[in-house]
C-alpha cells in the first residue's frame, strides 16, 4: 500500500532544517566560548558558576561538539527523521522526473 504523504518533501525539509542548524552552530559555539571565559572570572560565586555550566551544557546538547555527543540533539533528531523515512518510496520519488 503506497504512502499518502511525500517522503521526499520531508527529506527536503530536513535538508533545510539542517542548513539552519549549521548556521546557528557557529554563533552558539561563540556563546559557549564566552560562557566558558565568564566561568574563569576570579572569585565567581559557585551559584553563578553552576548556572554558567548549565548554559555550556545546553549549548553542547543542542549543537554537539563534545566527545560524548559530537553531533548534538538537534542533528540527531534530523537523522532520526531521515532514518524513519521509507527508503523505497524516497528512492522512487527521486527517480521520477518532475515537470516543474
Amino acid at each position: 500500500m503506497p504512502i499518502r504523504w511525500s517522503a521526499l518533501r520531508v527529506s527536503e525539509a530536513m535538508d533545510i532544517v539542517e542548513g539552519y542548524v549549521n548556521q546557528a552552530a557557529e554563533p552558539l559555539g561563540q556563546a559557549r566560548i564566552v560562557a566558558e571565559e565568564a566561568s574563569k572570572i576570579p572569585n565567581l560565586p559557585q551559584y553563578v558558576d553552576e548556572r554558567l555550566g548549565r548554559i555550556i551544557g545546553e549549548i553542547d546538547r543542542a549543537i554537539g561538539g563534545t566527545r560524548l555527543d559530537p553531533d548534538g540533539r538537534i542533528k540527531a533528531g534530523v537523522r532520526a527523521v531521515r532514518d524513519a523515512l521509507p527508503k523505497k518510496a524516497l528512492e522512487e520519488k527521486r527517480a521520477r522526473p518532475t515537470l516543474f
